[in-house]
């Protein structure tokens, strides 16, 4: 075993550690990396690898970045997905004999990020904690960076992974059962997140964070999973949390339930093409001019609420400023100047914050007394009870105020925070300093005069202290012995005087105290304004719910939606609904409404067909869409709208594959077929998109039916299906909660016009021949195509054809006309029955109809096939081609062919 120096015994042992992070270990004015991780580092930040004798017969590879630039390079590798730790120095070098004592100050990793650019505004930063049990899932996620913390029990792996994709943690902690399973199974669910098994507890650090009486209301497998969140905090942070004051527990039933694909399919936070926030619900709705209210505006759009009474107090907050748009512009005017009350409360406890973010926090504070004002004055009760006695922290605003200056510098150890007056040792050592540079100022100028040379100056540098300088070209005009000669440049010499370093020692001596006095002072108020925690994150949480209300109002207004009716009972009916981001997106302001109806009476279950392009799958959207705004207290665009509280939303939309996962998109598709028959309730809302698609055309059509008639028999909640199988048109006689509808088309001069309404029918084409030519494929192609589509229809009404006519032609051989009698008199006379009985079984001749009769009944029957063929007959949507086919294929029936 290789021997190495005291100075990498040191690293060896701190890095043991933390084996899963980089190891920044300070070495003077260098963060230093050795071993695998400076490889690695060097790699993966682009920097120089070089080596370093460590005792070792070989270089100990080494690399290393700047303390003062540490910040970029850490940020570089925790976007990556990695851990940093930083180490260091304990002692001062100059003071220590020996090895400098060095300690782990800090593990950054993804989840435990308090501020830097990595850091999105309008995004919350969370970490989850997973403990995974035979009787149910503890769940517990924390930003650190605002102090939320929320945890609930969970009932299986299904709820677990759909509250995973609504917080989207960025770093996952669990037992090493928990970690395993997430990470075979929930890649569908989750961007990769960085995973740590982690297994300690710490019932009194957990205590110490929250206290008993906030950690009474927690059950025993929620407490669990709480303490192993704050142990693993504790052990990466190791200083305090004490902006953590709160434990929010809830019940995933308080919410509208969607799995991780239906908020995908929805697009309600970011776009399933490229995962971008613009073309989503929340980039529609998102007029906040707060970080803290983008943030909440999201959770409520990832939360819709069930309960219908919380609904309507949103609601009827957002009415208020949507008809009152004056009180509506001021609100939003009094919040733009508000920085972010959370964070910057964090950052306060956390010891992080400097000058500037108090001085945020001062502006921020300001702002409250018009904010309030306009909250009572809105007309709204909830926005009037939101502020009903609520804390707007003046004395917080004059703390701040009276200590910091208007401009404070970024760092809070150079000095030139504190104002003047607000501290008398202050006061005195100020004007020390600047008596100092005052005396300094006047002395250049009397040297000047003194030995005439104008471009003499007196400065200063930390190595050389102060000093007289005297460029080359002057020299000679200097008296000898004037002044004590100190350092010699290309282009001047730098001089000394007793006098000067008098001076210099008090000027110094007043600037490092100053300097120091200053910080004392700003931790001071810092630790004081951190005792005021609570009151300030109460202030931040009504802020924040101000802004997501005037945001709500704004687009409201704006858009043209209208204020939904809450109803408690099953029925859904929607008159003139739109999809509010496609209508956004669309330049010319063209899009088409639609009626929706679904209702226990009329129908809750609506089967659409169409052609490709028509709008169907928009339209199912939208209807999904309009509930999620409604529960959220939006207002929804639409001219009315009467919506019942749903408690689930399940979506199959869109063709998918799970290749890592070895399943087909006819597989996954069942699979998320399954889920819904399992869980929705009668007051979900289910939207299937083109079912049974993947397979044969014939088991296609069978599961569709099947699935079908069991969500109208089985299940009976409001459900929306898309289906290219026109076939399955039939089932709105067998099924009395099913309504056929179609994508209204016209055509004209052999062009197709989807006209994006949603009418009563079933339709009896696709037109993909058509979306392949618009999409441009070949010229040849869509011949070819045409060609033998009519081919297979006409082979297909041949068919049809031979089969109606042959059971026509043998129903009187095969079906006789026996009188129905009952069984009574049968018993009472047999033998009247018994003739007839005789020649239905034996088919005498004479009974048996003539050649003649036969040819003329199926000659009839040919006619009236082809005459009900005509009356069915849909001209208007009926292209050329179609009605050659068609008029070959009716020639050939009366032809008998």
């Amino acid at each position: 075993m290789a021997k190495y120096t005291p100075m990498m015994e040191q690293y060896l042992a701190v890095k043991a550690q933390v084996p899963d992070a980089f190891l920044f270990f300070r070495l003077g004015d260098f963060y230093e990396m050795f071993f695998e991780d400076a490889i690695q580092a060097s790699r993966e930040l682009e920097i120089t690898l070089t080596g370093r004798e460590g005792g070792a017969e070989e270089r100990i590879p080494m690399c290393g970045v700047p303390y003062h630039s540490a910040d970029n390079y850490i940020a570089r590798l925790i976007e990556k997905g990695y851990k940093v730790a930083i180490c260091e120095q304990m002692e001062s070098p100059s003071e220590t004999k020996g090895m400098v004592r060095r300690e782990i100050v800090r593990i950054v990793t993804p989840g435990t990020l308090m501020d830097g650019k990595l850091l999105s505004e309008s995004v919350n930063n969370y970490i989850a904690s997973v403990i995974k049990e035979e009787n149910g899932i503890g769940f517990a996620v924390c930003d650190i960076s605002t102090g939320e913390l929320y945890t609930a029990a969970l009932p299986g792996t299904e709820a677990l992974l759909d509250e995973l994709s609504v917080y989207g943690p960025k770093e996952i902690i669990g037992t090493a059962e928990a970690v395993e399973w997430l990470k075979r199974n929930g890649a569908s669910a989750l961007r990769p997140p960085v995973y740590t098994v982690w297994d300690k507890e710490d019932p009194q650090a957990l205590e110490a964070q929250y206290g008993e009486e906030e950690l009474r209301k927690l059950a025993a497998l929620t407490r669990r999973t709480v303490s192993l969140l704050i142990a693993y905090l504790g052990e990466t942070q190791k200083r305090s949390l004490g902006h953590m004051t709160r434990i929010e527990i809830y019940r995933p039933s308080q919410y509208m339930v969607m799995d991780p694909f239906t908020r995908r399919n929805l697009e309600l936070t970011e776009t399933v093409r490229d995962r971008a926030k613009r073309g989503s619900l929340l980039w529609l709705l998102d007029e906040t001019v707060t970080s803290m209210g983008g943030r909440l505006l999201r959770r409520w759009i990832e939360k819709p609420l069930v309960n219908r009474d919380r609904v309507e107090e949103r609601l009827e907050a957002v009415d208020a400023l949507y008809n009152n748009l004056i009180v509506r512009e001021d609100l939003r005017q009094s919040l733009k100047d508000v920085y972010d009350l959370e964070r910057l409360t964090a950052r306060v406890s956390y010891g992080s914050a400097n000058a500037r973010d108090m001085l945020a926090l001062k502006i921020s504070l300001s702002r409250m007394p018009e904010a309030v004002r306009l909250c009572r004055e809105s007309g709204s009760r909830s926005l009037a009870a939101l502020v009903d006695g609520l804390d707007e922290c003046a004395d917080v605003q004059e703390w701040i105020a009276s200590a910091i200056v208007d401009e404070p510098p970024v760092s809070v150890r150079d000095g030139g925070m504190i104002r003047l007056g607000y501290n008398d040792r202050l006061d005195q050592l100020k004007e020390a300093n600047q008596n100092g540079k005052q005396w300094l100022a006047e002395l250049e100028q009397k040297e000047r005069e003194r030995t005439g040379i104008r471009s003499l100056k007196v400065g200063f540098n930390k190595v050389f202290g102060y000093y007289i300088e005297i460029t080359r070209s002057h020299l000679a005009n200097l008296p000898e012995g004037l002044y004590e000669r100190k350092q010699t440049l290309a282009n001047a010499e730098r001089f000394i005087t007793p006098e000067l370093k008098e001076k210099e020692a008090l000027i110094l001596e007043a600037e490092e105290k100053m300097v120091d006095v200053e910080y004392a002072l700003f931790n001071e108020l810092r630790e004081k304004i951190a005792l005021q925690v609570h009151r300030l994150q109460r202030l931040a949480e009504v802020v924040a719910a101000v802004d997501v209300y005037q945001s709500l109002a704004s687009v409201s207004a704006r858009r043209r939606f209208r204020k939904p009716e809450l109803s408690a009972g099953y029925d859904l009916t929607v008159a003139g609904g739109r999809h509010p981001v496609v209508e956004a997106v669309m330049q010319d302001g063209s899009f088409v409404a639609n009626d929706t109806a679904m209702t226990a009476e009329g129908g809750p279950m609506l089967l659409i067909t169409g052609p490709n392009m028509a709008g169907k799958s928009t339209y199912m959207r939208q209807v999904a869409i309009i509930c999620i705004m409604a529960q959220i207290g939006c207002f929804v665009p639409a001219e009315r709208a009467v919506i019942p509280m749903t408690d689930r939303i399940f979506t199959r939309i869109g063709a998918a594959d799970d290749l890592i996962g070895g399943q087909s998109t006819f597989m996954v598709e069942m699979m998320d077929i399954q889920v819904m028959t399992e869980k929705a309730t009668r007051q979900s809302l289910v939207i299937i998109d083109e079912l049974g698609r993947g397979t044969s055309t014939g088991e296609g059509m069978a599961i569709a039916q099947a699935v079908i008639e069991f969500m109208h028999d089985r299940v009976g909640c409001k459900t929306l299906v898309s289906t290219h199988f026109h076939e399955l048109a039939h089932l709105e006689e067998s099924l009395a909660g099913l309504k056929n509808y179609c994508m209204a088309v016209k055509e004209s001069d052999g062009q197709v016009t989807f006209l994006r309404k949603l009418i009563p029918g079933a339709a009896s084409t696709s037109y993909g021949i058509y979306c392949a030519r618009i999409a441009g494929l070949p010229g040849g192609i869509i011949d070819r195509a045409y060609q033998l589509l009519g081919a297979f229809e006409e082979r297909a009404g041949a068919v049809e054809a031979a089969v109606s006519l042959e059971r026509e032609s043998e129903e009187p051989e095969l079906v006789p006309a026996v009188p129905v009698v009952p069984s009574a008199s049968v018993a009472a006379a047999p033998e009247a029955l018994a003739p007839a009985v005789q020649l239905s079984l034996f088919g005498l001749e004479e009974d048996k109809p003539s050649a003649a009769d036969k040819a003329k009944r199926k000659q009839d029957a040919r006619t009236e096939g082809v005459m009900s063929s005509i009356r069915e007959m849909d001209l208007m949507n009926m292209t050329p081609m179609m009605a050659m086919n068609l008029l070959y294929e009716l020639k050939r029936k009366l032809d008998g062919k």
